[in-house]
């Protein structure tokens, strides 16, 4: 996590930019790249991607680490912060690259420019540095996420920072001013300045004790919290104007630690002022000062904000009327109760049409067992074999897979009645004369029959099979590092020559 050397970032090709965003793609489910994977990722014209890989892993925009278990290529800190700003300057928003002037526990600060010349303030987020590890208690960035990559939490953090900046600065606030984003990266305005740690002297210390004082209540009754209001996080320019910076920890007014966040904040400007200008007034605001005015927190998705929560503040506020809530509220169940309605139908005719499958593929294999079985004019009989035969001899074949792709329309259901009431009565028809009219009494007695003929617990057993063969069928197969030597085989190499060094223990040659 050095400083950033942006030096190579003129010489890097399509090429290479290609492989590192593979890389990135690959590490949302692996922790380490294989070479194969980023090969079919990057999908280059004339492959070569085992020598790219190289050449940046040489730069240092890649890690080629090699596990017990795995090999693979990981993204560093460095490639993560070309690939952020080549979209920058893809975009005009920096086209030069300056000097650092910052250096945080979460955050490295850069100067850049435009195309115009315009001077900014570039801020590349640096979760995970051994000085701030405690995310989870800190932050809610994890959320149901049990260990997340430190790459990626920092572009949580510099998501919810411009969006914070914005707001803020919308609604009038003294904050810098926002200009773009990509990744990690948050371009702002460069404040002509330092920051309060740094001033000795002021010449009215009540009018900036007042202004921070007022700062917070503002920021509070518009339903946000900093959380983190210091000498550190306010900037005095040259005129003497607070500006107000870093915004990943804010929190909602409605959050259950806000007044132990709001008093922290008011406590920290107090003490600040009485240790460095000896400035303690009895006037400071508190938690129930606060007065709502608007609803910057629903804004912004506020941390501590349910959605409950939300739709109470914009009742409040006269965002939104009770009526049209209550509406909103029947649609919603109206068109859950459909939902489950069109479930239940599909389901039911999911089943339907298994049975007919079934019906169909075994009566023409069964034809001519029932037509030469003996006929004793007994019609329970003969369609209780035909059900048995079904049921416990012809379900063992079952080709479940083309059922289940005709399963897209009530048309297809349709299609193999018909088909089952036309074998049934080629089957019938082929016999002797005779008995005619006994067939078409059994034959009519069979049309009518319900969807109980097959248990519903076959089906299903059947469905899951038949699923079960399809994704085993779509499962790629299994990927193996090229290029570089195999964990597993490694594993064996070196096995036998321990075994080959420990013969001489043993007396053997």
């Amino acid at each position: 996590m050095g400083k950033l050397n942006v030096a190579i970032l003129r010489y890097l090709t399509s090429e290479d930019f290609r492989v590192l965003t593979a890389i990135e793609m690959g590490m949302k489910n692996h922790e380490l790249v294989p070479e194969s994977l980023a090969a079919q990722i990057a999908n280059l014209r004339y492959g070569g991607v085992h020598k790219l890989l190289k050449e940046l892993c040489r730069h240092r925009l890649l890690s080629y680490e090699r596990g017990k278990n795995y090999d693979g290529y990981r993204l560093t800190n460095a490639g993560y912060d070309y690939l952020a700003l080549k979209v920058l300057a893809q975009r005009g928003t920096v086209t030069s690259f300056g000097n650092q002037i910052g250096v945080g526990k979460e955050s490295n600060i850069y100067i850049v420019a435009n195309d115009d010349g315009d001077s900014a303030c570039l801020k590349l987020h640096r979760l995970g540095r051994t000085c701030f590890r405690n995310i989870k208690s800190k932050r809610d960035y994890h959320q149901h996420r049990k260990s997340p990559s430190w790459l990626y939490l920092s572009r949580i953090s510099a998501t919810r920072e411009y969006a914070y900046m914005k707001a803020l600065y919308d609604g009038g606030f003294p904050v810098p001013k926002p200009i773009d984003f990509n990744r990690h990266c948050v371009v702002m305005e460069l404040v002509e300045g330092g920051p309060l740690c740094g001033v000795h002297k002021v010449d009215d210390v009540g009018l900036l004790y007042d202004e921070l004082m007022n700062l917070i209540v503002k920021l509070g009754n518009h339903g946000v919290i900093h959380s983190d209001f210091n000498e550190f996080n306010v900037m005095i320019t040259n005129s003497g104007k607070p500006i107000l910076i870093d915004f990943p920890q804010m929190i909602s007014t409605e959050h259950v630690e806000a007044a132990t966040y709001f008093e922290r904040d008011v406590k920290c400007v107090r003490d600040f002022f009485k240790r460095r200008f000896a400035y303690e007034s009895e006037l400071y605001p508190t938690f129930h000062d606060i007065l709502r005015e608007d609803c910057i927190d629903v804004e912004i998705k506020a941390s501590g904000l349910t959605k409950q929560m939300e739709k109470d503040l914009l009742k409040e506020m006269g965002m939104i009327e009770v009526e049209d809530e209550e509406t909103e509220d029947e649609c919603s169940e109206n068109a859950s109760e459909e939902d489950k309605s069109t479930d239940e139908s599909e389901i039911n005719c999911v089943q339907l049409q298994v049975e007919n499958s079934v019906r169909s593929e075994f009566m023409c294999t069964s034809k001519e067992t029932f037509v030469n079985a003996k006929v004793n004019g007994k019609k329970d009989s003969i369609v209780k074999s035909l059900e048995d035969y079904i049921i416990e001899e012809g379900v063992k074949n079952i080709d479940i897979n083309k059922s289940v792709k005709s399963l897209t329309s009530i048309k297809s259901y349709d299609s193999n009645e018909k088909q089952n009431e036309e074998t049934i009565n080629s089957v019938f028809d082929d016999t002797e004369t005779s008995d005619v009219e006994e067939f078409s009494d059994s034959r009519s007695m069979y049309s009518n029959m319900t969807n109980t003929t097959i248990a519903p617990e076959l089906i299903k057993k059947k469905v899951k099979i038949a699923l079960e063969k399809r994704g085993k069928k779509e499962q790629s197969k299994r990927i193996l590092v090229k290029g570089e030597a195999n964990a597993v085989t490694r594993t064996r190499r070196e096995n036998r020559d321990i075994i080959k060094q420990s013969t001489g223990i043993w007396g053997w040659e």
